[in-house]
């Protein structure tokens, strides 16, 4: 039975529109956004298996393209639509992070980074530039690592910074294979990096570190 078939008090879109995106499941979020199923499934039912096959929902909008190739009921047009609300996500969070002061709204930039951050399949070092007033200039992702280590040179971190005419800095990388935690290699660099910085009068306002479902701050950690 497919959901138009349903009675209307069940129906995700009518209960959706009744009571708000919230009332619903995930799956049924999901379902909502596939629209149809397929020969034998309702879209409910694709829906659930998706979730199951990745496990959450952000590792199901965060999946490359390989990972639904044998997935039936997805194909290249609704990928096409996952993407898609997945870089919509990525610059509303960009253009709330550039609108506000950086410290007032810490939640966007976490936000932001983590949506950048936590699924990728290598370690990677971003620098979020910011101006005196603490609005956001720029967020550029300045080296790129393997699995499990990525080397950052502070000296190419000052240049970025003061190419971009930074008064600040909120440093962040991932940690792909793992939790979001410091290592002491972590804690040490830094270190190096808020010193370098300081050189040229440049602040490390915080250090973030992302992993699969986890953000953590330094700041937060008294850590910086």
């Amino acid at each position: 039975m497919s959901m138009a078939d349903w009675p209307p008090s069940e129906r995700p879109r009518e209960r959706l529109l009744a009571q708000g995106p919230a009332s619903l499941s995930d799956a049924e979020l999901v379902a909502l956004f596939l629209g149809t199923g397929i020969p034998g499934k309702s879209a409910l039912a694709v829906a659930r298996e998706l979730l199951a096959r990745f496990g959450r929902v952000s590792r199901l909008l965060s999946a490359a393209k390989g990972e639904f190739d044998t997935l039936p009921g997805v194909g290249e047009a609704r990928y096409a639509r996952i993407a898609a609300v997945m870089e919509l996500a990525r610059r509303a969070l960009a253009e709330e992070m550039k609108a506000r002061d950086s410290l007032a709204s810490p939640a966007a930039v976490r936000g932001y980074l983590r949506l950048r951050m936590q699924h990728l399949g290598h370690e990677c070092f971003f620098c979020v530039f910011l101006d005196a007033q603490n609005r956001v200039i720029a967020a550029d992702e300045l080296f790129r690592g393997t699995l499990t280590q990525t080397s950052v040179y502070p000296r190419e971190v000052v240049k970025a910074a003061l190419a971009h005419n930074a008064a600040a800095v909120i440093l962040a990388h991932n940690h792909p294979s793992g939790v979001a935690e410091p290592s002491i290699q972590d804690q040490a660099l830094t270190r190096a990096l808020a010193e370098a910085l300081a050189l040229v009068d440049i602040k490390v306002l915080d250090h973030f570190i992302v992993a699969p479902g986890a953000c953590m701050s330094f700041a937060e950690r008294g850590l910086i």
